[in-house]
């Protein structure tokens, strides 16, 4: 069972084991430091979360039935910043179902709730014969020049994100991310959940503005997926908008090396730097 408070011995934190999260318990995951950033390099970036909450989501969902639902729609809330320390997570199936459900997970940190997800789970049917997509497709990653994230950005996660980038103009960019930093330290996760971790960075890859002059952090993150994820490569068709009124959106649409898989938007609130 769990202590009730949060605090952790030297040995079970331990040093960074080569993974975004170390699991503690059942419930508790140790973030390390390839999490931190990017808008402050104390904070954790919430990629690897989003990723961290799909597992558990997956993980959840195998323990009770198996594997004959598939993620149609993830939808997080980003309801805080996260310190890159001790976090505690929990899942509830807000609607069973035999073929659709929907599953809540809710990652908190320091007694606070800072990322909601909600998952519906849909069944899974053969309809190879009927797959295809208008979407355009990308080039593949050695069709695109390497470019160094870290030239916009600090922190562990994206100084761990290798970047094969076309951009067409400030807020258009094409381009293709995987990194070597798995999840987790003690268990397998899935291409899907491993490609959800990454999905966040689109917001930082194709700037409009630096973030120097402008903050532009989004408040949530909505993929909706029409083919699971496979492969370490996650490419973007990005664009980025932003209104008059203080408000922005980020769309993506997202790939893997067989062609389109999803779309992603997120919404963003247009701070300037003073």
């Amino acid at each position: 069972m769990s202590r009730p408070s949060e605090a952790l011995t030297a040995s079970e934190v331990g040093a960074a084991a080569g993974a975004s999260f170390e699991r503690v318990d059942d419930t508790r995951f140790q973030a390390t430091e390839h999490v931190s950033g990017a808008w402050r390099t104390d904070e954790q970036h919430v990629a690897p979360a989003l990723g961290l909450l799909t597992h558990l989501v997956e993980r959840d969902r195998d323990a009770r039935r198996g594997v004959g639902l598939v993620l149609g729609r993830l939808s997080f809330d980003i309801l805080g910043t996260m310190p890159v320390g001790l976090v505690t997570a929990r899942v509830e199936v807000v609607r069973p179902g035999r073929t659709i459900e929907l599953v809540e997970a809710v990652l908190a940190a320091g007694g606070r709730d800072t990322v909601r997800l909600r998952a519906w789970l849909l069944q899974r049917s053969p309809t190879d014969g009927l797959a295809g997509s208008a979407h355009p497709r990308l080039p593949p990653p050695e069709d695109l020049p390497p470019w160094d994230p870290t030239s916009v950005w600090p922190g562990g996660f994206i100084a761990a994100a290798e970047v094969r980038r076309a951009q067409e103009e400030p807020g258009r960019a094409r381009y293709w991310v995987r990194t070597a930093v798995p999840l987790l330290d003690s268990e397998p996760t899935s291409r899907v959940a491993a490609a959800v971790g990454l999905l966040d960075i689109a917001n930082g890859m194709t700037v409009r503005v630096s973030p120097g002059e402008l903050a532009f952090p989004n408040v949530d993150l909505t993929a909706h997926l029409f083919a699971e994820p496979e492969g370490e490569w996650v490419g973007f068709d990005t664009t980025v908008a932003f209104g008059p009124g203080g408000l922005g959106v980020t769309s993506s649409v997202l790939h893997d090396l067989r062609g389109p898989v999803g779309v992603l938007a997120q919404a963003l609130t247009l701070r300037p730097v003073r």
